[in-house]
């Protein structure tokens, strides 16, 4: 039997309507969310997911406010443009879109945004709110698979769960949101030992290492749920660090790619957008 697909652009659909009607009421309360996006360099894939992210905002009546900067520009000048935005009441979310040039300093950049206008969920103040279990802004791609998670009935809690990468973007902080929800929880990484034997423990297994089709069918305890993370572009096209052919046949629940992680992780951001203008309104909604 085939494994059921898992739609991540339905799931986000759903949480694009929760986000729609978060936004409405802070327009009612007579503040118009802001979102600042800073795009550094020229990159067709960064431009891609800004164009993407910025559509998605208009869609929920968000204003994205541009700040498109050349590959050139220095650290001192970046901070400052954040610092800026940072001061500005008018915006509620700063999105600096990644990966920057090699010679900025992308954690001192992260460190500088306002954490409570850091929607994308970076800055060491909200990985500190995750690791403490208390509210903040929690890193987009993991919590958009906890999201289709819930959307299709899969409890973590009492679940084997591994996670094949450790990232500060989706690895630790998937493996952080996973114990949170009572999950018994491994992390894998290049120095694992015996890969496929860890992840066949899992029964929930996410993929997050950014190396096409790594991960096949040997990798996985019959049905077991399979969160593929990666986007990998080919020159066959996008495909995800998991073999989805020899995968299908195995996994209870699995994720394609395109249309599984990846509209999630957009529709997250608008989430939290959305979340912090209704702060800076008076409204508190729940993360």
């Amino acid at each position: 039997m085939a494994a059921k697909l898992i739609d991540g652009k339905e799931v986000a659909a759903a949480v694009l309507t929760e986000a729609t009607a978060l936004v409405e009421r802070v327009i009612a309360a007579g503040v118009t969310p802001g979102l600042a996006v800073v795009l550094v360099g020229e990159d067709p894939a960064s431009q891609s997911y800004v164009s993407m992210k910025e559509r998605d905002c208009a869609a929920v009546g968000i204003m994205s406010v541009d700040y498109r900067r050349p590959a050139s520009i220095t650290q001192p000048e970046l901070e400052d443009l954040v610092a800026t935005c940072n001061a500005d009441p008018s915006i509620h979310g700063i999105l600096v879109q990644m990966p920057l040039p090699s010679h900025l300093n992308a954690e001192a950049v992260i460190a500088c945004i306002d954490p409570e206008k850091d929607v994308d969920g970076f800055h060491p103040v909200n990985l500190g709110r995750l690791i403490r279990g208390v509210p903040g802004f929690r890193a987009c791609t993991p919590w958009g698979v906890m999201r289709m998670l819930d959307h299709y009935g899969l409890d973590p809690a009492g679940k084997r769960a591994v996670v094949v990468g450790r990232s500060t973007i989706v690895g630790k902080p998937q493996a952080l949101m996973l114990l949170e929800r009572d999950a018994t929880v491994t992390i894998c990484h290049s120095r694992t030992p015996d890969l496929a034997a860890v992840c066949r423990e899992a029964d929930i297994l996410v993929a997050a290492v950014g190396r096409p089709k790594m991960l096949d069918g040997s990798f996985v305890k019959p049905g077991a749920v399979v969160i593929d993370v990666g986007i990998n572009r080919t020159d066959a096209g996008l495909v995800g660090d998991v073999d989805f052919d020899s995968v299908m046949p195995v996994a209870g629940h699995l994720t394609p790619v395109p249309g599984g992680v990846g509209p999630m992780t957009r529709a997250m951001l608008v989430h939290n957008s959305a979340v912090a203008a209704a702060r800076a309104a008076g409204i508190e909604p729940s993360l």
